[in-house]
């Protein structure tokens, strides 16, 4: 309740005159002298000792102006950031990705985007899926590209592509000498897997049952290069995307059977009104249907 009578109590102390303030804030004498009265009344103390249209401040007043322009200060420069945040041409972008994504493909994506858009801001977040949309649920993320592409009433979710998953083995595995491979021939070797809650994990799962098997699970972890070193080392196969840089040490071989693949998603908050920069860069994003990730 007090919010809104704040500037106007700077303003008059600021002018020590209730007419010239009036004049300066651009509104009524009486609206003005009315608020002050209030102000007052809410708090239980004189702010102000007045002399005809003249006025100044009391010793409670003058600790109260010190306050009120501290908080004044704070809310403009949190309306400068905003604004600036919202600007078409410098504007910020809170933008979401997944760990396997942040090599290459998502430098790729900016630099692209940056051609038309060269002073664009990024916030960038590397995070698994559902933990991207919650960022996007709790409005810290503007958009996010995440996989499986998400299902929910809140959200809005667009397939901009596909990516082949492929069984990482050990170069000197009893599968290594082939080029491709039924996910089934896997079903005994011991798997080196995302952690339960990533998608990669699930669409793993998924997988396997598909194939008919349960996956042994040797090894759990939280970033799919670390997963590669787990397979050169000899611990487990995994499934996973292509790397962006080959890998010594494994043997990336195509899965026939079931169709391994992730799909990829661009995922926003339904009804949350996008800035024009954050609406530019989603625009550009849908426009590469199919050309997201690296050939």
């Amino acid at each position: 309740m007090l919010a809104p009578r704040l500037a106007y109590f700077a303003g008059v102390a600021r002018h020590e005159h209730v007419t010239r303030a009036a004049q300066d804030m651009g509104v009524p004498q009486s609206t003005l002298s009315r608020a002050m009265v209030r102000l007052e009344q809410d708090l239980g103390i004189a702010l102000f000792a007045r002399k005809g249209r003249t006025v100044s401040l009391t010793p409670a007043g003058r600790a109260f102006l010190t306050s009120v322009e501290g908080a004044l200060a704070e809310v403009e420069r949190a309306a400068e950031s905003v604004r600036a945040d919202a600007d078409p041409a410098s504007g910020k972008v809170a933008f979401g990705f997944l760990h396997t994504m942040g090599s290459e493909t998502v430098p790729g994506l900016i630099r692209a985007f940056r051609a038309d858009h060269p002073r664009v801001r990024f916030q960038l977040v590397q995070n698994y899926g559902e933990a991207m949309i919650e960022r996007l649920r709790a409005g810290e993320l503007d958009l996010c590209l995440t996989s499986p592409v998400p299902d929910a009433p809140d959200l809005v979710a667009r397939r901009v592509d596909v990516q082949r998953l492929r069984l990482v083995v050990p170069d000197d595995h009893r599968l290594a000498g082939r080029r491709r491979v039924r996910l089934a021939e896997a079903a005994e070797e011991s798997f080196v897997t995302l952690e339960p809650g990533y998608g990669l994990r699930r669409i793993t799962d998924d997988l396997c049952a598909e194939a008919g098997f349960k996956p042994r699970v040797a090894f759990e972890g939280e970033e799919a290069e670390t997963l590669r070193g787990l397979v050169a080392a000899g611990l487990g196969v995994a499934l996973l995307p292509p790397p962006a840089v080959a890998r010594p040490g494994v043997v990336e071989l195509t899965v026939t059977a079931p169709r391994a693949v992730r799909e990829i998603g661009l995922a926003w908050l339904d009804g949350h009104p996008d800035t024009p920069p954050v609406a530019a860069f989603k625009r550009f994003l849908l426009s590469r249907r199919g050309q997201i990730l690296p050939d």
